[in-house]
């Protein structure tokens, strides 16, 4: 095989880099302690919502944050990614803000969502100008050195949040809003516009909307699909039953199939009067598979904070902690007299019947305490006969039952892929980018099911450790090369339009994820009392998608290749 030179990676490559560092500060910071601060108490600062209100929150939002860039993506191309740079942060920034400001599920919905909306004009804009700056030699190379500063920002983001939310949580909030705008300085001093304006400023809006046609479907299709979805996610918010849900998907489907049989093949008839078409179907195939892999991923941001937090017994970390005092100060970090003063309110409201001792035991793990059931309902019975007894058993219990905050657990993740993505990135780019993703999948999942063995383990800290580092591996070896795909066959001056696309897959596996983990969460691990399958279910819908990736490169890869436009011969080889 002959080796080709690697063209040197330009200046605004890396001003786009240092870029999504910041906007990683920012989301990272915030999305990583999400679960932390909706199903918190109201009284310990939190939001108090549901395990379903944050499944919803956690699915839905981010569902339209990687939904939006098709057409923002698209809009990029257009009018230039400065702009959209510049009009990104400013809606960001003030939005992370008022998170922070809102206590209603509506206020933090709408507040979210204008984050969302700030982040869907970014990301399309980050990856194109990755995409635009590199070439068929130092392609590989570029993405992975992309997704290691991504991770550099999800590594600093939790780490800052977890540090200032002991002061309090109204800080991970403004720290967002300022990372964000700090992303100012850059997009105005010193990035360069990559597009060609004189090309695509002619564009009008509505070839870019055909362009979308061409390449996902028109617009009958997408209200079959995306129906579909909000359907399912319908079901794991709980707002349907399993039998409803049932039964209106059988109508939905009736009723279409219905509607496609008095419709028109016509492509220039009104949109109700055409039939359901897919554009590129290899390409949506890809997408749609791609979307389990999202699904599984997010996971270790939604679910495996709060599992860590209520069923991970962390003493052995604090056990290594303790021979260096500050270090444990800062991950462990226990507020004593919050603590005593909630072991008084749950001694009043188990004496009360309000409450049983699980149920205050879930309350308790909120202050970075696990007590043993049994330990805890004698604790709690003997501060209700002597109210003077919560301040030793605070003192004690903050001792001896401390657990590591669950966000500086996440950032292995983070860290490692820092450490080694350049090193997997250099070893893979010699192999063709599906069977790679294929493997990587397989190794998130396994790292996936890996997670639920922590629980009850003795050495549980060093269990959840070990499966967030097998789970990095697995994402540091697919997403970067399903990224690369993406961009291999994209054409030169649709680039951000088809990273766009790209994002779909992720819409897709948010919105399947964050009702997902609310359902599992609230009806396997706290209800059933097995957060171990939780996890094994998870990992088997990792599986799920190595197979169908295996399949799609059996039967339908080959398809893709010969729908590429203005591909160099370099190119075709690579794919």
């Amino acid at each position: 095989m002959t080796k080709v030179a690697r063209t040197p990676l330009p200046k605004t490559f890396f001003v786009a880099n240092t870029m999504e560092i910041f906007e990683r500060l920012a989301w990272y910071g915030f999305f990583t302690l999400s679960s932390l601060y909706m199903t918190s108490p109201i009284l310990q600062g939190g939001l108090g919502f549901s395990e379903q209100e944050r499944g919803l929150l956690q699915g839905m939002i981010p569902f339209f944050l990687y939904l939006f860039p098709v057409l923002t993506g698209a809009l990029a191309d257009r009018y230039g990614y400065r702009k959209m740079f510049l009009l990104a942060y400013a809606i960001m920034s003030p939005c992370y803000f008022l998170l922070g400001q809102v206590d209603s599920f509506a206020g933090f919905f709408i507040a979210f969502m204008g984050v969302a909306l700030g982040a869907a004009c970014f990301k399309p804009v980050v990856t194109g100008t990755v995409a635009r700056t590199t070439d068929e030699t130092n392609r590989g190379l570029g993405f992975g050195i992309f997704y290691m500063m991504v991770n550099v920002g999800g590594f600093l983001g939790p780490f800052i949040a977890g540090y200032v939310r002991a002061i309090s949580w109204d800080w991970v909030f403004i720290m967002s809003s300022f990372w964000i705008a700090v992303n100012f300085i850059p997009a105005l001093l010193f990035y360069q516009e990559p597009t060609d304006q004189a090309k695509q400023k002619g564009k009008p809006l509505k070839a870019v909307l055909s362009d979308i046609q061409e390449v996902l479907g028109n617009l009958r299709f997408a209200i079959l699909f995306f129906g579909s979805l909000v359907i399912l996610m319908a079901y794991g918010a709980k707002w349907l039953t399993g039998n409803e849900t049932l039964l209106i998907y059988l109508g939905w489907f009736v009723g279409h199939y219905l509607w496609d049989l008095s419709a028109n093949t016509q492509k220039n008839r009104p949109w109700y009067r055409q039939k359901i078409t897919v554009g590129n179907k290899p390409f949506v195939i890809y997408l749609l598979i791609l979307s389990g892999f999202w699904m599984v991923y997010q996971q270790i941001f939604i679910t495996l904070p709060i599992y860590i937090r209520d069923f991970v017994d962390t003493s052995d970390l604090v056990a290594i902690l303790a021979q260096y005092p500050q270090l444990l100060k800062f991950f462990a970090h226990v507020e004593l007299n919050a603590l005593q003063t909630e072991l008084l309110r749950l001694s009043q409201a188990v004496s009360n019947g309000e409450i049983n001792v699980k149920h205050a035991y879930f309350e308790l793990v909120h202050l970075k305490v696990m007590v043993p059931i049994n330990e805890l309902s004698q604790g709690l019975t003997s501060i209700s006969i002597d109210p003077a007894k919560a301040s030793e058993l605070a003192q004690s219990w903050g001792n001896q039952h401390r657990q590591v905050n669950p966000e500086y657990l996440i950032g292995l993740n983070f860290l490692s892929i820092v450490l080694l993505q350049i090193i997997v990135s250099r070893f893979i780019e010699r192999f063709q980018a599906l069977p790679v993703l294929v493997g990587g999948t397989v190794i998130l999942a396994l790292g996936t099911a890996l997670g639920g063995i922590a629980h009850g383990m003795i050495m549980g800290g060093i269990m959840v450790l070990t499966s967030i580092l097998v789970f990095s591996i697995g994402e540091m070896v697919a997403s970067p090369k399903s990224q690369e795909y993406v961009a291999s066959f994209a054409p030169q001056d649709k680039k951000a339009m088809f990273m766009g696309y790209y994002f779909v897959s992720s819409a897709i596996g948010f919105l399947l994820a964050g009702p997902l983990s609310g359902y599992l969460y609230s009806e396997v691990a706290k209800q059933a009392g097995r957060p171990d399958l939780m996890w094994f279910i998870i990992g088997g819908f990792g599986l799920l998608t190595a197979i169908g990736l295996v399949l799609f490169n059996k039967f339908s890869a080959s398809k893709l290749v010969e729908q590429q436009i203005t591909q160099s011969p370099v190119e075709e080889a690579r794919v």
